[in-house]
Parts: C-alpha cells; sequence; structure tokens
C-alpha cells in the first residue's frame, strides 16, 4: 500500500513544527512515519536552506523560486517518494503551496508559473492532506523565534503569503483542512488528528 504523505503549511510562527511533531509521535504508534521539512531533508537541500534563508543574501525572486524547486526536487527523489512507496507516512514542513504563496503570490511571480516549474521537479508528487495552520498576522508576528531572510520581509509580506495560502486552501478543498492555529497547542492538536483520513489514524 502507498503510504501516506501529509504536509503543514501556514505563516511563519503559526505553529507548524510544533503540530507537526506532535502528529508524528501520535501516529508512529502504529506506522512508520517520516519526518522532513522544506527546504532540507537532504544535504544537497539543506546546503540550498542556508543559501535561502541567510538574512544577510540578496537575490532575485526568480532565483529564489528556482532554488527552493532545486532542493524540492532532490528531496522528492530522495526521502519522499521512497517513504511513500514503502507505505511510511511523510510529515513535511511546507511543500510546494509555500512556493506558490511566498513566491508566486507574495513576490508576485504568478502562481501559474511557479505551480508549473514545481509540478516538473516534483515529477507531479500532490499531498494526500494539507494542514493549514491559519494565524492572523498580529498573533503570528508577536510569538517568540529567531526570525530568518523571509521572516524579516514584514507584516505585508505575510499577510500576502496568508492570503495566498488560503486561496490555494478554496481551490483544492479535498485535500486541505484549514484550521485555527489561535487554539491552544492541544485544541489545534486535536483538529490536525480528526482531518487525517480514518485509515491512517
Amino acid at each position: 500500500m502507498r503510504g501516506l504523505f501529509v504536509v503543514f503549511e501556514g505563516v511563519d510562527r503559526s505553529g507548524k513544527t510544533t503540530q507537526l511533531q506532535l502528529l508524528a509521535d501520535r501516529m508512529a504508534a502504529k506506522h512508520e512515519v517520516v519526518v522532513t521539512r522544506e527546504p532540507g531533508g537532504t544535504p544537497v537541500a539543506e546546503a540550498i536552506r542556508v543559501l535561502l534563508l541567510a538574512d544577510d543574501v540578496d537575490m532575485s525572486a526568480r532565483c529564489e523560486a528556482l532554488l527552493f524547486a532545486a532542493a524540492r526536487a532532490d528531496h522528492v527523489e530522495r526521502i519522499i517518494r521512497p517513504a511513500l512507496e514503502r507505505g511510511a507516512v511523510v510529515v513535511s514542513d511546507r511543500f510546494v503551496d509555500s512556493s506558490l504563496a511566498y513566491q508566486g503570490v507574495a513576490r508576485g511571480l504568478g502562481v501559474e508559473d511557479v505551480e508549473r516549474v514545481n509540478l516538473w521537479a516534483t515529477d507531479g508528487l500532490v499531498p494526500d492532506l494539507t494542514i493549514m495552520l491559519d494565524l492572523p498576522i498580529t498573533h503570528s508576528t508577536a510569538r517568540d523565534g529567531e526570525a530568518d531572510r523571509m521572516e524579516n520581509e514584514g507584516e505585508l509580506f505575510q499577510a500576502r503569503v496568508r492570503r495566498g495560502l488560503l486561496d490555494l486552501a478554496a481551490r483544492a478543498p479535498q485535500r486541505y483542512a484549514v484550521i485555527d492555529a489561535a487554539h491552544s497547542i492541544d485544541e489545534v492538536a486535536d483538529m490536525v488528528w480528526a482531518a487525517l483520513p480514518e485509515q491512517w489514524r
């Protein structure tokens, strides 16, 4: 049986890392679970991550989009697809929808163009379930955390990212679960669990 591919999306500091780990720990009682992140997951992709998120790096929007896609291509080929083929659950912090929202919408490159590049990079791989942790920007920016280059773009940029993610969720409601991340950690975790296909709980 093919495995399950679950992705967490949301603006920065929306609680993705915490909720991802809680879900992975809960699912590990019954399944092999592979926890990963983007950009990252392989040595090459992690090296690209350092470049992409360094706050002292200045790059064009197209370069940024292509670097994310390049890291994703290696990630899919070496980590995600092999795990799915052996029946594992893959839980990833971000995937293609992040590029569509950050580069396609917030950077103004266009969702269609960014999507086309990423469909090729991933050989058409689409998550089975995308958990969108939705949080107003005034809430997310108030949370503690070390800022990277993307987070330093400011609240207007993050607001465009949030709008882009919500629009994507509306476009693909069959694979999206939009969850109000302003609730307590335990309440959000229960909502995430309830969003899983019943046969995987």
